[in-house]
């Protein structure tokens, strides 16, 4: 796709002049002429088609599409500066920075590191164990790995293993007033719920457990149940 964006250094003097709403200080900042910057801004105009500044008396002034367009190029500016620290840091550095859920971190990750290590001396591995959301915009991470359904716009996304669901429950709830028997038994229960935030479809794993056992019956549930995951 050939994207016919105005030139680079136009769009650079736009948003220091709009930003501080004077040619003099965004040249001061731009390390160039104020006679430079209202030749880019003047480019751009022509570029566009469209006005951008308002000059009254000293003052300058965004016009209506100067104010629409300057938050989402300011945004543009931002992300790829971002970009460009972060492939700076990985490429001085040679660190791998990942964010993965403590369980997941523990039992899983940190037991195949040396293997990792052996293969790849020159990179370092950190690890952070939260299960926080990741925004890769404005944090420091490299990979994120996280339980879910993988429908992450804009994200790559790679599938690491499938989930292994399963009801346990304490020995004594097989005898008693009501002893669990059969799958249906459930409904006569509590059902413990689980705090990891999931919105999926697959959120209800009781009521999947359900169908998988063919029972014909239906849990009503209030909140999510706990599940054993076999990682």
């Amino acid at each position: 796709m050939v994207r016919k964006l105005p030139p680079l250094n136009a769009l650079r003097a736009f948003e220091a002049a709009a930003r501080h709403l004077s040619f003099t200080k965004a040249a001061e900042e731009l390390f160039v002429t104020q006679a430079a910057v209202s030749h880019q801004i003047k480019t751009l105009e022509a570029h566009l088609g469209i006005q951008l500044f308002r000059r009254l008396n000293r003052r300058l002034l965004l016009t209506e599409a100067g104010q629409d367009y300057f938050p989402v190029l300011r945004d543009a500016l931002d992300m790829m500066n971002r970009a460009t620290q972060r492939l700076r840091s990985q490429d001085s550095s040679g660190n791998l920075k990942v964010s993965a859920l403590p369980s997941f971190a523990a039992k899983w990750l940190l037991p195949r590191l040396p293997r990792f290590t052996e293969k790849n001396p020159t990179i370092d591995v950190l690890i952070s164990a939260n299960d926080q959301i990741v925004d890769f915009d404005q944090d420091d991470f490299d990979l994120a790995i996280r339980y879910g359904s993988g429908n992450y716009p804009g994200l790559r996304v790679d599938r690491m293993m499938g989930d292994r669901i399963f009801p346990v429950c304490s020995p004594r709830l097989l005898e008693g007033d009501k002893p669990l028997q059969d799958p249906g038994d459930l409904s006569r229960h509590v059902l413990l719920h689980d705090d990891m935030a999931r919105t999926d479809a697959s959120a209800n794993d009781w009521q999947g457990w359900l169908r998988a056992a063919g029972s014909p019956r239906s849990i009503q549930t209030g909140a999510r149940p706990t599940a054993i995951r076999a990682w």
